[in-house]
């Protein structure tokens, strides 16, 4: 096994458990104990884990904590995965569609490049980047420019009045956290309010997240539950989010684990 396939397994129990222990881990792994403590050296370095004596938790996180691009991406890559192609399959040659930045939606940029005469309007690097070098080539795609945050998105006033002059279909929204009272939100203030003015450019907003984002809450809010048309989250999502977003949302998409790119879809 590679290290970094050792370390997405040690990464993936801790967040299961909450914590777990080196003895614990080399046992589970079939490896030493050095070999573990190496391991967890390298992902409390890159801040998903934190190291206590004996082994390693959950990394707390506060509201305005963020976690920068390579971190996140290492978290729920096969949910995200799915929920990208998922949201991806809405999206209809011709549209005109916003992408916000994230991990989540710059894995759809894989699924949009494939969409022919689509013209997509981002703030994202990485999904400019990633359509402009194989999307289709009757694709649009412009970047609004501005500050780069540490996910990678441009904000600040540019950004938001690029954004507030144009109208699009739809907006592919990722989030960091969601719950019932505070919403949609990210611990970035500028982030937010680049993101809030794609929702009000938006005919439709569509928000891409994994079940580990719900009753997770961010520094500020981008929109309400109510204001999202379409959901697409994992089969992760606990039943009790799952009531919550049936009385809230449009229409709650799971994004199904059996295969790639399918999904099920409940009308609400």
């Amino acid at each position: 096994m590679l290290p970094a396939q050792r370390q997405d397994q040690i990464l993936a129990e801790i967040e299961r458990s909450g914590g777990a222990r080196i003895v614990q881990l080399a046992e589970l792994l079939g490896v030493s104990d050095m070999t573990v403590r190496r391991d967890i050296d390298v992902l409390a370095a890159r801040g998903l884990v934190q190291k206590v004596y004996g082994g390693a938790t959950v990394r707390p996180q506060g509201t305005s904590d963020e976690p920068g691009f390579e971190a996140k991406s290492c978290r729920e890559p096969a949910a995200k995965e799915l929920i990208a192609a998922a949201a991806a399959a809405l999206v209809q040659p011709k549209a005109t569609i916003a992408v916000s930045a994230g991990t989540t939606t710059y894995a759809a940029a894989a699924y949009l490049a494939r969409i022919p005469q689509l013209t997509v309007v981002t703030n994202s690097v990485r999904v400019a980047d990633y359509l402009h070098s194989n999307g289709e080539s009757s694709q649009t795609i412009l970047l609004t420019g501005g500050l780069r945050t540490p996910s990678d998105a441009l904000v600040g006033p540019i950004a938001v009045q690029t954004i507030s002059d144009l109208h699009v279909d739809l907006l592919l929204m990722g989030v960091h956290g969601m719950d019932p009272v505070s919403g949609f939100t990210t611990p970035n203030l500028m982030e937010a309010e680049m993101n809030r003015a794609m929702v009000a450019s938006a005919g439709r907003l569509v928000v891409l997240a994994d079940h580990t984002k719900w009753g997770v809450i961010g520094l500020s809010a981008m929109a309400a539950l109510a204001d999202a048309n379409v959901l697409v989250s994992d089969s992760g999502l606990p039943p009790e989010a799952c009531e919550v977003i049936e009385a809230t949302v449009g229409e709650l998409i799971i994004a199904d684990r059996q295969g790639s790119g399918s999904a099920d879809s409940v009308a609400l």
